[in-house]
Formats: structure tokens, C-alpha cells, sequence
């Protein structure tokens, strides 16, 4: 007989919810379902390792998703009673549980959502990957010779394995979007809500999760917000979308990456949709670079900042990475006027990007410009650290924009590369139109059934 570990291995959160809703299984079966698949699977994977199986089987939820269960990426939130590392070793070795929910894990928590683990990341955040010296390297389940992408690769990595229905992540320049599309998953990024341009490197996250369905997606998004769910059998009309298949520099991208935004775009015009290339000018604009170089270092700085402030005492090179630790220093050597420079440049980008839309509904690129990379490749070199940066630009051109201009933006699993392996492509929208954004992944979701699928050797 076929346990519900595996009977509820491939349900989406909106399917689990409904088990538990119908009585059919009780909230706690999920939870020790989902316990059993990670004991199961992570141990090839290193996507969860902050486990708290304990906290779960205690857990009394209510709610409408009651019982479901779920993981909480390790990076910059809080759950009550457990610990945040951020994926740097001196975080791990104070190992400081939290005495409260962040406001996210808040509302989840009100919704009857099950946190039985947190979910690896690069060291802060930093680079598009899940590998940190606190925890070591974090693998895709489509291939373990890869890297998951990131920095939210734990969440995706467990979802997309089966251990769990969906996790949460953040999203500062892709972070969600990123691993969404190396493990074939979906990763929406909501509107920032402080209005157009950043004022600081907090302002650029975007919070929500992976998940394995669009509408999963809008109802997490509708918890987040306090709000009724967007509704998405609703016809979005005949939309104006523009293709950007190469990089916004014009140079190519991996062959599979750009065939992925292509197919797409037919896709898009079989139902209705109105495609043709174009994108904001303003992407292209390499003239913008150094001032990018100092708003993110100086972030950093502010980062090594507080991580003092938690230690208690001032923080020297051992206790980060080597990477992270050349752009604390570089952010600190930033000035005063620099930085302001820097916020107004930032801002300014951001206002000549969303001008696009004026004329336009979605812009349509590849989610990344390769596909997943191997594992380790953006490791951080004691030797060059500022290398396995340059070579993140290079992996994901498309995915920043849309956190310095504050719009929707999502990656939907829609191809596969000659390898088999998952090619996302991205959606984006104007700034507040989570609605069309999520009506048209819906549509397309419903349209191409079959890309929407699990790793290889799982089916059936």
C-alpha cells in the first residue's frame, strides 16, 4: 500500500489543504508526511539544514491551510523559537532562536501553515546559488551535479524534490525567479509597495515563495497581503507583450535559454496575445553600472553592520566569506555623496524602465541567460572574490531590473533544454499588476499543461 508520504508528495498546497479540509487526513498526518520525505531525500540535497521536526508535530494549526506543510528560507526572517543563520558561519555558531514571527511568517502562521525547517542560501544572499561555508553546497534534484540556483535554491531544491508543497523565499535581484527556473518550478516576485526607485538594498526584496502551481501562487500572495486571492480564471484581453531573447546588451544568450522565450512567445500569440521584440532602452545602459557597484556595496556594509550588531562585537574577515567580506569593504570606503548618488541614479532607472509599460502589458526574456550551472560555480574565491559576482551578472542578466524598478515578475517552468533539463522564461508587468501578471501565467499554465511537471523518475 502506497504511504501518504508519497500519496501527498506531488499535491500542491491547494490540494493538501483541501485533504485536511474534506477530513480525509488530519493536519498532523501531512506534517509527518512531509518530515518523512525530507529524512528521505535531503540527504542528497542539502536543501534543509535547519530542521525542526520537534516544533512541527507540536504545531495546533488553524486556518485554511491548516496543516499544510512548509519551510522558511534562511535568510533575514524570523520564526519564533528558531534559528536564523543568514548562511554565515558566525550566525551558526551563536545559534540565536528568535522570540517572534517576521510579519510574513506571521500571516502564514495565522493561515494554518506548518514551518518544519529552514532552507539553505549563499551567504547573505549574495550570489544566485545555495552554497555557504555554515552549510555547505546545496544540489538540484533534476541533477545533482548542479547548483539548485538561489539565492532560494534550499526552498526550490525541496520543492521541487517533493518534500514539501511550497517555501518560502525573497527576492532581491532574483533570488526567487533564479532557482524557480532550474528546478522547474513557479517564482513570482510581488510589487515593491514604497513606490518606484529604491532607497536602499531592503527596498529591492521582494517576499513570497516557490511553488509548484500558479494558483498556489495567488493564494500565498493573497494571504501576504491580507487580501482576497487574485482571481484567476479571468480573461486578461489580448495583450501587448515585448520579446527580449538576447541580452539587453544585445549579445546572445544560451540557445536553449533563447528558443525558451521564443516558444513562449508563440505560445503567448496562440491565445490571442500580441508579441513583438522590444524592451526598456534603459536595460542596456552599461553607463549605470557604477553606480549599481555602489548601492550594492555599500548594502553590504550596512549587512556586516548589523551582523556585528548581533555578534556583539566588531566583525573581522573569518567570520564572512571572502566575497562578502571585499564588499563590506568596498561599501565602506563608499562616500556619503556617493552613495546618495548612487540611490538617485538607481531611482532614476527605475522611472525610464516602468515608462515602457505605457505602450506595452508584459515584457517576456528568458529567466536566465544559461541553463543551471554546476555545482560550486559561483563559489567565492579567496583569490579573485569579487569573480564569482561577475560571473552571476553573466548567469542572470534579466532577473534585476525588476527589483530596482519595484514591478511584478514571474518565471513559469515552460521548457526544457537538450540536456532535460527545466528552462524558465519570465513574465513581467507594470508596477501593482500582480493580477494581469497572474491571470496570464494562469492561462499559459492551463495552455501548456505538460511543462508544469516533476523531476525525472518520479512519475507515477
Amino acid at each position: 500500500m502506497t504511504s501518504l508520504a508519497e500519496q501527498t508528495r506531488w499535491l500542491d498546497v491547494t490540494e493538501q489543504a483541501a485533504l485536511v479540509a474534506s477530513g480525509e487526513v488530519k493536519a498532523g498526518e501531512l506534517v509527518e508526511a512531509a518530515i518523512e520525505r525530507v529524512e528521505r531525500f535531503d540527504a542528497a540535497l542539502g536543501a534543509v539544514p535547519l530542521r525542526y521536526f520537534d516544533q512541527a508535530r507540536e504545531a495546533d494549526p488553524v486556518g485554511p491551510l491548516a496543516g499544510v506543510p512548509f519551510l522558511v528560507k534562511d535568510l533575514f526572517t524570523d520564526v519564533a523559537g528558531q534559528v536564523c543563520t543568514n548562511g554565515n558561519v558566525a550566525l551558526k555558531a551563536q545559534a540565536r532562536p528568535a522570540s517572534a514571527d517576521s510579519p510574513l511568517v506571521a500571516r502564514f502562521r495565522a493561515a494554518g501553515l506548518v514551518f518544519a525547517g529552514r532552507t539553505a542560501c549563499s551567504e547573505f544572499g549574495t550570489v544566485p546559488a545555495a552554497d555557504s561555508a555554515a552549510w555547505g553546497a546545496t544540489r538540484n534534484p533534476w541533477d545533482t551535479a548542479l547548483s539548485p540556483g538561489g539565492s532560494s535554491g534550499g526552498a526550490a531544491a525541496a520543492v521541487a524534490a517533493g518534500m514539501v508543497p511550497a517555501a518560502h523565499g525573497t527576492d532581491a535581484a532574483g533570488s526567487i525567479r533564479i532557482p524557480a527556473s532550474c528546478c522547474g518550478l513557479v517564482g513570482f516576485k510581488p510589487s515593491r509597495t514604497s513606490g518606484q526607485g529604491a532607497s536602499a538594498v531592503w527596498d529591492l526584496i521582494g517576499e513570497l515563495a516557490v511553488t509548484r502551481s500558479v494558483r498556489d501562487t495567488a493564494l500565498l500572495l493573497g494571504i501576504a497581503r491580507d487580501d482576497t486571492p487574485v482571481e484567476l480564471g479571468v480573461d486578461p484581453g489580448r495583450l501587448r507583450v515585448g520579446l527580449l531573447d538576447t541580452r539587453p546588451d544585445g549579445a546572445p544568450v544560451h540557445a536553449d535559454c533563447a528558443e525558451a522565450a521564443r516558444s513562449a512567445a508563440r505560445l503567448l500569440e496562440s491565445l490571442g496575445h500580441h508579441v513583438d521584440p522590444g524592451f526598456p532602452a534603459a536595460l542596456g545602459d552599461s553607463t549605470l553600472d557604477g553606480l549599481f557597484a555602489a548601492f550594492w556595496t555599500s548594502g553590504m556594509a550596512s549587512v556586516l553592520g548589523e551582523l556585528g550588531h548581533q555578534l556583539g562585537r566588531e566583525v573581522t574577515e573569518a567570520d564572512v566569506e571572502p566575497l562578502n567580506w571585499t564588499l563590506g569593504v568596498l561599501g565602506a570606503e563608499v562616500a556619503a555623496a556617493d552613495r546618495q548618488a548612487a540611490i538617485e541614479g538607481v531611482a532614476g532607472f527605475a522611472r525610464s524602465v516602468v515608462d515602457w509599460w505605457a505602450d506595452h502589458d508584459l515584457l517576456l526574456t528568458p529567466t536566465l541567460a544559461e541553463p543551471p550551472l554546476p555545482s560550486g560555480a559561483l563559489g567565492s574565491d579567496p583569490a579573485d572574490p569579487l569573480a564569482s559576482l561577475g560571473r552571476a551578472q553573466q548567469f542572470a542578466p534579466f532577473t534585476p531590473f525588476a527589483n530596482f524598478t519595484g514591478q511584478p515578475a514571474i518565471s513559469l517552468p515552460l521548457h526544457t533544454s537538450s540536456a532535460g533539463l527545466p528552462i524558465g522564461v519570465q513574465l513581467v508587468a507594470a508596477p501593482g499588476r500582480e493580477d494581469l501578471l497572474l491571470r496570464v501565467a494562469a492561462q499559459v499554465e492551463a495552455a501548456a499543461p505538460g511543462t508544469f511537471r516533476r523531476v525525472p523518475g518520479t512519475r507515477g
